[in-house]
């Protein structure tokens, strides 16, 4: 009995570690980023035992959330500007910051054959609302204005765009149709390659500044172990894997 005691110990004591080594780490994650951000989490946590906490919104929102003492460890911007700027003002640790990987602009509509290969429907008028996002607080909003002003066309169909507070929003503006057209991510129409439903133009690249999206260690998670596993995760084959299924460059 004494013997199996001991051995009871042993095993209570390294089940005990064990959970003790299982942390949790906040992560403040762009809104374009969030199917991918979903997937790699999963593996994440069933691979290591770490828990993700995720909240999803326009880089500008996050930012302003960081700088008013939210309690996240990790930010995955949609820019290369803010985690810079996080660093610059303190509340990020210096060297941290990394290209995750670099996103690509979409017009897109739910309705088969409207946008096509070019994205000549922006000139043709044919449609009421074109989506957007916030392009003072969402990096691809901005990038949606780049596009249009090298176009031309940004006074011509300034007065149809409805805003959406980020990426997501401006997404869903689409996806239920109360607009018939936006500029969206790639990411969140295309799975594995494919297109999800509708028609779709991809922004070459050269039509805006570029999606390079960084993440970066906040000081509130420098003492995390979950939150330096989470970005070593990120630059590991398998979350690459993902992200290069959602359209991403990485």
């Amino acid at each position: 009995m004494g013997k199996w005691l001991r051995w009871a110990g042993f095993w209570l004591v390294l089940v005990l570690a064990s959970g003790a080594q299982a942390t949790e780490v906040s992560v403040a994650v762009a809104a374009n980023f969030l199917a991918p951000m979903r997937l790699i989490a999963q593996a994440f946590e069933q691979e290591t035992g770490h828990k993700v906490l995720a909240a999803y919104g326009a880089t500008g929102s996050l930012y302003a959330q960081i700088r008013n003492g939210a309690p996240h460890h990790v930010l995955l911007s949609a820019d290369d500007t803010t985690p810079k700027k996080l660093e610059d003002e303190g509340l990020a640790v210096s060297g941290s910051r990394f290209t995750y990987a670099t996103g690509r602009l979409a017009l897109w509509s739910r309705q088969p054959g409207l946008v096509d290969g070019q994205g000549e429907v922006l000139r043709s008028g044919k449609f009421r609302r074109l989506a957007i996002a916030n392009p003072k607080l969402a990096p691809y909003g901005a990038a949606a204005l780049e596009t249009l002003t090298r176009l031309g066309l940004l006074e011509q169909v300034r007065p149809k765009l409805v805003q959406g507070d980020n990426i997501a929003q401006a997404h869903q503006f689409v996806d239920t149709e109360n607009a018939e057209l936006g500029f969206v991510a790639l990411s969140q129409v295309l799975t594995q390659g494919q297109l999800t439903a509708g028609s779709v133009w991809v922004v070459p690249a050269s039509m805006h500044a570029p999606l390079r999206q960084d993440a970066v260690l906040l000081t509130r998670g420098q003492d995390q172990p979950a939150a330096r596993a989470l970005l070593r995760y990120l630059k590991g084959d398998r979350a690459l894997a993902i992200m290069r299924s959602y359209g991403y460059e990485v």
